[in-house]
């Protein structure tokens, strides 16, 4: 039960611009473009105190666009603080809109800032018998803290929430109490604001003269007694000091009164929620919020199903629909999803749910005209066959008992080649009586000359590979031409059908219910073959009959965006070649895993072990807070050890990487973390994922995933298999060719993005080494220190390498002094002399970006675009992330459209040649063959034929591919 004397105030904009920049990287974006980063995590924020913390009271305050008395007393108060983002701004009304949804009111008032107004409500809370929480990340309000009064940091970023009091306070900063919050800011100063602060002193010596003189007025008054330059500071910066105190000072008598009946926690304004969130598109928080009946599709009426008691059936969107996802992941295999967000969209998105939908999504098969038949006798079928035969373009769906397509049953197809009308043929149970039925459409899909339009139609042809059918005419898959029109959009069928259609399909549920965890009591979520023929066939039909009104949509938009090119000889062709090899799959070696476990387990322990003994205790090595408390505070190994935003010590491992030569418990601590990490990742949970039915484990590469145009894998996902570390290579031992008969076979690029680099840019000197066959490493180096290739040393190389391919990813000298520890001059020195040698780099550097900014889009060689919306923002941090973006975009894309190039190519010459063997494999410029030991040298000389040909580089630039043989995965590469 709540208490009903708790009050939250929230400092907005502080809160606001965390939600903002924690998704920077992966941003959330509307079907209709628009940036709600902010929004939903603000959101996120706001229902997580609510449901968790349960307050009886509530307020939100903000910031006005009005001047303050620090503005007036100090004109550079906050100047140096950039532009915020646009889409920030833009956010701030519909945050607005939200807080008002769930009544809640907005306190701002003009003149003040937002936390001199929660220091004034804090305040007056206080004195009616509230226990108050400011709800903020900023550190300035511990001046305002009480044992009634605290900070409240809400998580971040995998932190755990953080509530400070005057102990945790006075423990933060050095201090004997809270007071002294703005004695110190008034003598450190804040960059954050552009408080000026004392030139010279910091954080430590601040707190160590007041712990001496007690406050910023005694510290003055006794600089003459202050030893040495200190003291000549402190004389020097009073008059700063001063107004820096007053700056840092929160102000609590604000005109703004608590009105407890206002803020206290009440019914939400529903219909205003529903509407906001469906026009973001918050599916999942709109049903977590509102209740299974919101639908993120549209807020007007729209035509609903009854039963026979006039209730209204479910009509919210299941797991499976006609993107056929994969299962969803277990915790033992998470690892082995899909991790690309430039790569896969990105956790917060994945997290929120596909649900995309436009507001013009009022259509739905109650209020649309069409004509959806069942085809259910041998000669129905002849005729439908008929019929079909006359077609040049026929849009195809399979239904089937699950989501695995190569572990599922086909219940019905459905055709279609005209809008509003559509066929769907049931098939029966017994599998050998659907093999007859699959027969009579064996003509239609034998001919060459029809194409056959498909959402995710991979899935619909690895589903009929093992029914021994293949439609071998041309494609075109809706979801790729989506891909490349707008690769950073979403795009299942119910989000394309809203946006592109204004229609809202039926929903998987209403047919076999919601699914439920496996350990629940409810009923669990039955298959498509439980569902009566009537409404499979409207659900089935109209699949087909939305899919080819999307290709009529996304066809002008090829040509339109420009992007044909890349759409027809590349993404839509790679389609049978990744059916193919999803097919095949690989075999794993279990026995050798269920060792490798074992043996992974015992160094765990052992190495544990060798922790406790160091450090002189035993504890917790896999909680980052005792891990932290025992290096930082029992061994002292750094100690300027950084802290987290909740407050502990930072131990990821680019930390302990840093500190790897000060004691060998680091050594054994990184030991332990990698061991654990590959015992349960990924040699335990690989077994899990052998196919029942073939003993081999099958990914499915997500074509229509990484806006980069890089394939996906998952389940497993073959990407992340670990190749750094002996321990990790060691896992790919159990990957083994399928019988004795046969050997791998891997492939691939040497130094691939380099070259293009060199390519796209036509540097001289880079084009050169290539063409010379140097190591282009070395090269680098000669070149950055101005000596002989024969006198770099392995130092030089090294450092080399890390500016060749750091530069192309946007690191500045910050970042290359970081990676190699060195210097920021020694780092800027190399950056310096590698511009002036590689001229040619830097201006297509400059040449891109300018590029970027007139046209809005980079583009690969290929003609695949990326869109930068940001790259014209007035905030450089997000200008800088596009233009980085800008940058990088046209030489992964690149590479990305070569290694599909090559895999179409060598998958063509496979089958016309007399060859056996199998691609089955492909991991970033990696392409891995099961072969036949009698053909192992010709498949060779083949793959490398087609791998260095597939996409020629320019100013002479040659493509190099290599290839090894091996009894397993790591002997072969």
């Amino acid at each position: 039960m709540a208490n009903d004397k708790k009050v939250f105030l929230l400092d907005a904009f502080a809160l606001i611009f965390r939600a903002y920049y924690a998704l920077i990287r992966s941003p959330r974006n509307t079907s209709k473009g628009k940036n709600t980063n902010a929004q939903f995590g603000f959101t996120n924020a706001l229902i997580e105190l609510i449901t968790k913390q349960k307050p009886s009271h509530m307020a939100v305050c903000f910031d006005t666009a009005a001047p303050t008395e620090r503005h007036t007393d100090f004109a550079e108060y906050k100047a140096n603080r950039q532009e915020a983002p646009e889409d920030l701004l833009l956010a701030i009304p519909d945050i607005k809109r939200i807080i008002k949804g769930f009544n809640i009111p907005v306190i701002e008032s003009d003149g003040y800032e937002a936390d001199d107004v929660i220091g004034t409500l804090s305040k007056l809370g206080e004195a009616a018998g509230y226990e108050v929480f400011m709800v903020t990340p900023d550190k300035d309000y511990g001046q305002l803290v009480t044992e009634k009064v605290k900070i409240y940091k809400p998580a971040y970023q995998g932190g755990d929430v953080e509530i400070m009091g005057p102990e945790e306070v006075c423990a933060k900063w050095g201090i004997k109490n809270v007071s002294q919050v703005i004695d110190i800011l008034g003598m450190m100063g804040d960059s954050v604001d552009n408080i000026p602060g004392i030139p010279g002193v910091g954080e430590k010596t601040a707190a160590k003269l007041l712990a001496e003189y007690e406050t910023l007025e005694n510290v003055l008054a006794n600089a003459a007694n202050i030893k040495g330059k200190m003291g000549e500071k402190v004389a020097a910066g009073k008059d700063l000091a001063i107004m820096s105190k007053k700056l840092a000072t929160i102000i609590t008598n604000v005109p703004v009164e608590f009105h407890e009946e206002d803020f206290r926690l009440k019914e939400w304004n529903k219909e205003e929620l529903a509407a906001v969130f469906a026009e973001l598109e918050f599916k999942t928080i709109g049903k977590r919020i509102l209740g299974d009946d919101f639908n993120a599709f549209s807020t007007a009426p729209v035509g609903v199903q009854k039963d026979l008691f006039g209730n209204v059936i479910d009509t919210t969107m299941g797991e499976v629909r006609k993107e056929k996802k994969a299962p969803p992941k277990s915790a033992q295999t998470e690892i082995f999803a899909s991790t690309d967000a430039t790569e896969a969209e990105e956790t917060a998105e994945q997290e929120e749910g596909t649900a995309v939908l436009d507001l013009g999504a009022s259509k739905n098969i109650n209020n649309t005209p069409h004509e959806y038949i069942a085809v259910t006798t041998e000669v129905a079928m002849q005729e439908l066959v008929a019929e079909l035969s006359t077609q040049k373009e026929i849009c195809f769906d399979t239904e089937t008992t699950g989501i695995d397509a190569n572990d599922c049953e086909i219940v019905g197809m459905s055709f279609s080649y005209q809008p509003h009308k559509a066929w769907y043929v049931p098939c029966p149970v017994d599998q050998s009586e659907t093999k007859k039925v699959l027969s009579i459409f064996k003509p239609l899909f034998d001919d060459e000359s029809k194409t056959w339009i498909g959402q995710n139609i991979k899935y619909d042809l690895l589903v009929l590979k093992w029914y021994d059918v293949e439609l071998k005419g041309p494609l075109f898959d809706t979801m790729l031409a989506h891909y490349v029109v707008e690769p950073e959009g979403k795009r299942s069928m119910d989000e394309l059908s809203a946006q592109f259609l204004g229609y809202e399909p039926v929903h998987i549920e209403e047919l076999i219910g919601k699914k439920v965890p496996k350990n629940s009591t409810s009923k669990q979520q039955g298959t498509m073959r439980d569902v009566e023929l009537e409404k499979i066939t409207d659900y089935a039909a109209e699949d087909a009959d939305i899919t080819l009104q999307l290709k009529q949509s996304l066809f002008p938009l090829l040509k339109e965006k420009e992007v044909e090119r890349v759409f027809y000889e590349v993404e839509n062709p790679l389609v049978k070649v990744l059916t193919d090899m999803e097919f095949e799959g690989i075999r794993v070696d279990v026995d050798f895993l269920n060792e490798y476990s074992k043996q992974l387990d015992k160094d765990a322990k052992e190495a544990e072990q060798r922790v406790y003994s160091s450090s002189g205790l035993k504890f917790n090595l896999a909680s980052p807070k005792q891990l932290g408390e025992v290096l930082f505070d029992h061994l002292k190994l750094d100690p300027k050890a950084k802290k987290t935003k909740t407050g502990q010590y930072a131990t990821g491992e680019d930390v302990l990487l840093k500190l790897a030569h000060t004691s060998p418990i680091v050594e054994d601590i990184l030991a332990f973390r990698e061991l654990t990490k590959l015992k349960s990742t990924y040699v335990d949970a690989l077994p899990q994922l052998i196919n029942r039915k073939t003993g081999r484990v099958h990914t499915t590469y997500g074509q229509a995933v990484a806006v980069t145009g890089r394939l996906a894998s998952n389940n497993p996902n073959l990407q992340n298999i670990p190749v750094r570390t002996e321990r990790g290579r060691e896992i790919r031992k159990a990957f083994v060719p399928r019988d004795e008969n046969h050997v791998l076979v891997s492939a691939d690029y040497s130094q691939i993005e380099l070259r293009i680099v060199a390519a796209i840019s036509g540097d001289p000197a880079m084009c050169d080494a290539f063409i010379q066959g140097k190591d282009i490493h070395t090269a680098t180096a000669a070149k950055v220190y101005k000596i002989e290739e024969k006198d770099v040393t392995k130092e030089m190389r090294y450092k080399a390498k890390s500016v060749n391919f750091g530069i192309i990813y946007g690191q500045g000298a910050f970042g290359l002094a970081d990676n190699l520890g060195i210097s920021r001059t020694e780092a800027k020195e190399i950056i310096d002399n590698y511009k002036r040698e590689f001229a040619g780099i830097q201006k297509y550097m400059d040449d891109t970006v300018n590029f970027a900014r007139e046209h809005g889009y980079v583009q690969t060689l290929m003609g695949r675009k990326r869109w930068l919306r940001d790259i014209n923002s007035s905030n450089f941090t997000v200008r800088g992330y596009a233009e980085r973006n800008a940058i990088n975009s046209p030489i992964q894309g690149t590479a990305a459209d070569m290694i599909k190039l090559a895999m179409i190519k060598t998958h063509d010459a496979l089958k016309k040649s007399t060859f056996k063997s199998k691609m089955i494999l492909q991991v970033h410029d990696e392409l891995v063959f099961d072969v036949l030991k009698e053909e192992a040298e010709g498949i060779k000389a083949l793959i490398i034929e087609c791998m260095q040909t597939a996409m020629p580089l320019t100013h002479g630039v040659p493509v190099i591919a290599e290839a090894g043989t091996g009894d397993n995965w790591l002997e072969a590469h």
